[in-house]
């Protein structure tokens, strides 16, 4: 390691796997050179002088007192791209740019994705400089912070199809994503929080890739082709000093996959959660089909920077490397979490029928839930005594208070019920347990 003493500025140099800060190594750094800007704010001023006056043979000394700092520089190294000599990576000092940053994120899970934005948004001063992240991930619908997920998708045919459903930190409406859509957030300061020249960013360089697309930013902050074919929508948080804008843009994904998911998973509930607003959809793709997805990306990154005046190249992140976003793992357990995903559901209540029968008789009950925090509070089964007895109908509504609204945790519940009773009120408890389960999704 070594230090070139400048007049406002130092250059360090790293070389592969050499050992800093109590053993840990940057493993994938070869022959970088990271440049620390007086203004970049990640020293402290008399920091900086005593660099400036330091000899090469102090080198050391002057490291060893700045480790705070240098923690700083491991927390945002990233992975060289190899595969597009377009992407720099770290060691052009690209994350310590003074206004601008463009990071490409390796994974394609949507909880680390999210945690992700939310490392950003905690550690990142975006008060120096605004970032641009792109990502996409496997397939999954994600639903706005103040939405339902049993209004807002089919839970059980996600679950028959391995897709998972996640809960957003912003509001706004219920997503579907694949390797076909790419997700752009713009974090910034929350006085530079400007959603429609974001969007301006995506449009332009839409026009200039593919002159003959007509596409429009709305006053909903959507993007729509040929006036009414939605390719874009958009949601935002607001913290005291920063903020993120999110939005898709669906270049190739599957349509039949998302009309097959975005679909209520249960009748009869009544909320005040955020509606998601349905819209007729397109891909890039179907207009453009010359359109290539590397094409996509890189007139992205060249019109964020025309339009704020940047000349940020992009750069991989993993958001797996705790040695570089400290504290991820946490963030993605819980967006991975019940209680986050289910949990932070606004009240709402579930007055449906329930059609019941077997192979002598069948009627019809009605079913009337209070759920609040995504656990039952109340439950109410009126079933006429002559199909089951008051009294069991009665303790399979007690026995649900308390549980979680979701149909394993709700049928581990009356288990011992069902257990309890034999012949055919057994037969009919587990046709209404059943026809009860199957309103939670």
């Amino acid at each position: 390691m070594k230090l070139n003493l400048e007049s406002n500025s130092f250059n360090v140099g790293i070389h592969s796997n050499e050992e800093v800060e109590n053993g840990s190594s940057l493993a994938g750094v070869s022959s970088s050179l990271v440049r620390f800007r007086v203004g970049s704010g990640l020293f402290r001023p008399e920091e900086l002088k005593r660099v400036r006056r330091c000899s090469e043979s102090d080198a050391c000394v002057v490291m060893s007192n700045i480790r705070r700092s240098w923690s700083l520089l491991r927390r945002f190294t990233c992975r060289t791209e190899v595969q597009s000599s377009r992407t720099s990576s770290c060691s052009s000092g690209v994350f310590l740019s003074d206004r601008g940053l463009v990071l490409k994120s390796q994974s394609t899970d949507v909880f680390q994705n999210l945690a992700l934005e939310d490392w950003i948004d905690t550690n990142v001063d975006l008060q120096q400089r605004g970032v641009l992240l792109l990502w996409r991930n496997r397939p999954a619908v994600v639903i706005g912070r103040h939405q339902n997920p049993w209004t807002e998708c089919d839970l059980p045919a996600m679950r028959r199809m391995g897709i998972p459903v996640a809960r957003r930190r912003s509001g706004g409406g219920t997503v579907f994503h694949d390797l076909g859509n790419l997700n752009l957030t713009f974090f910034a300061s929350k006085k530079e929080y400007d959603r429609r020249r974001n969007l301006k960013v995506v449009t332009e360089a839409l026009r200039r890739l593919s002159p003959g697309l007509h596409v429009q930013a709305t006053d909903r902050f959507d993007i729509l082709l040929n006036g009414h074919l939605k390719i874009s929508g958009t949601a935002s948080r607001l913290s005291r000093k920063s903020s993120y804008h999110h939005c898709t843009l669906l270049h190739s994904a599957d349509r039949s996959a998302l009309s097959a998911v975005l679909r209520p998973s249960c009748p009869g509930i009544h909320s005040n959660a955020t509606p998601s607003v349905p819209s007729p959809v397109a891909n890039l793709l179907d207009h453009a089909p010359t359109l290539q997805w590397e094409e996509l990306l890189d007139g992205l990154v060249h019109q964020y920077n025309a339009e704020f005046g940047l000349s940020s190249a992009s750069s991989l992140v993993d958001p797996t490397d705790e040695s570089t976003f400290p504290d991820i793992s946490r963030m993605e357990k819980e967006l991975r979490g019940w209680d986050w995903t289910f949990g932070k559901t606004p009240k709402f209540s579930v007055q449906t029928a329930l059609e019941l029968k077997d192979s002598s008789a069948r009627c019809s009950a009605q079913l009337n839930m209070e759920v609040k925090n995504g656990r039952i509070q109340s439950c109410d089964l009126q079933v006429p005594a002559d199909w089951l007895p008051a009294r069991l109908s009665g303790e399979l509504s007690d026995s649900l208070v308390g549980e979680r609204f979701c149909p394993q945790r709700a049928a581990a519940g009356v288990a011992s019920l069902l257990r309890a009773e034999s012949g055919e009120l057994q037969s009919r408890l587990h046709i209404l347990c059943d026809a009860v389960m199957s309103v939670m999704g």
